[in-house]
């Protein structure tokens, strides 16, 4: 049974932001009461709903109950009980996770960070895999990717990809897939037939809006440098790329992609804040320290999360032991969604019998 007292106290939360929002608020205080709203109001339709179900359904029995009802009303009073009774099943558990605490990043933007670990040119080129798996993923949820940064491999792939990813839930979705990504397959450069062993980071950081953080131009260092690497012409003639330092953290973003330098820092700007918000993030977790026993995993970038095992065919991820027989859809990215539900779902149910203890 859920307890009326939190269903009370939304409620109330809810009406009290709608009368806020209505008495013409700053702008700064507008966006912050707006954000909550947002994230409050489809939770507020399900109470509502189960309100009204659980009230339907005492009607209904209350009818079901009656003595003197005929045979006939009587049997659609079965029907109805049974109807309104999977109804309100339904709904109770919807409220129930809805209740469940809440990231407050989770409807943020997010930067995602992809990298070559060990396994030199192989590397890369998983690195590259991983980044057209999560490219495809996000075009199927109807987000837009939008490259930062990428360092190509020797022979192919990336050795390091930044890129930025906009749309609906973006970190909720993708915010479990921070860790070490390990293959194991063939690779094309092997005469032997041998099966090597390769690793990528994946860090996915949620993007900070300008009411998250709260940066100040005496606390950055700006530099700016001429594009390395390949890229034609341009390259090497203009210092158009743009390396920030963040002083009181000595957080460093650089970016050289654009020729444009306006545009270079631009980007890099975007990469620091979500850097700063994600380390003031950090260490507010590490404060509570519950918070972190419940992450799926330990949260830790450095953790081995999952493997693409392609001799066999199956991805596993380690930490809830998930193990899937369809390796190509899921690097395809069009199987992904079946990893991330299973990653949601299980740090729900921690969640949960964490709330039920």
């Amino acid at each position: 049974m859920l307890a009326r007292n939190k269903l009370d106290t939304l409620l109330d939360r809810f009406a009290e932001l709608e009368h806020r929002m209505s008495d013409n608020p700053d702008p700064t205080t507008y966006v912050k009461l707006s954000r909550e709203y947002s994230s409050l109001e489809p939770l507020v339709h399900k109470v509502r709903a189960l309100i009204k179900g659980e009230q339907d359904l005492a009607e209904a029995r209350e009818l079901l109950a009656d003595p003197s009802i005929d045979k006939e009303m009587k049997e659609l009073a079965e029907l109805e009980c049974s109807e309104l009774e999977d109804s309100v099943e339904h709904l109770t558990q919807d409220v129930r996770i809805g209740l469940l605490p809440k990231d407050e990043a989770d409807a943020n933007d997010a930067i995602l960070e992809v990298r070559a670990g060990t396994g030199g040119d192989e590397a890369a080129l998983f690195a590259g895999n991983l980044f057209r798996m999560y490219q495809r993923f996000a075009e199927l949820q109807g987000w837009k990717v939008e490259i930062l940064s990428a360092s190509e491999g020797e022979v192919g792939g990336y050795k390091e990809i930044i890129a930025a990813i906009a749309g609906e839930n973006v970190f909720a979705k993708l915010k479990f897939e921070s860790g070490v990504h390990r293959v194991q397959r063939v690779p094309a450069t092997e005469s032997g037939g041998r099966i090597h062993t390769s690793a990528a980071t994946v860090a996915v950081l949620p993007q900070a809006e300008d009411v998250d953080v709260d940066v100040q131009e005496s606390d950055l260092r700006i530099d700016t440098f001429r594009a390395s690497g390949a890229g034609g012409q341009h390259v090497n003639t203009t210092d158009s790329a743009v390396r920030i330092t963040h002083l009181p953290t000595g957080i460093v973003v650089a970016v050289q992609d654009e020729r444009s330098q306006h545009k270079n820092k631009a980007r890099a700007m975007q990469l620091l804040r979500a850097k700063i918000y994600d380390e003031e993030r950090e260490r507010a977790a590490s404060e509570r320290t519950e918070a972190r026993r419940l992450q799926v995993g330990s949260g830790d970038r450095s953790e081995r999360i999952r493997t693409y095992n392609y001799p066999q065919g199956r991805v596993t991820d380690h930490r809830i032991g998930l193990t899937l027989y369809k390796l190509e859809q899921i690097v395809a990215g069009d199987a992904l969604e079946e990893v991330v539900e299973a990653l949601t779902l299980d740090y729900q149910a921690t969640l949960l019998a964490a709330e039920e203890a």
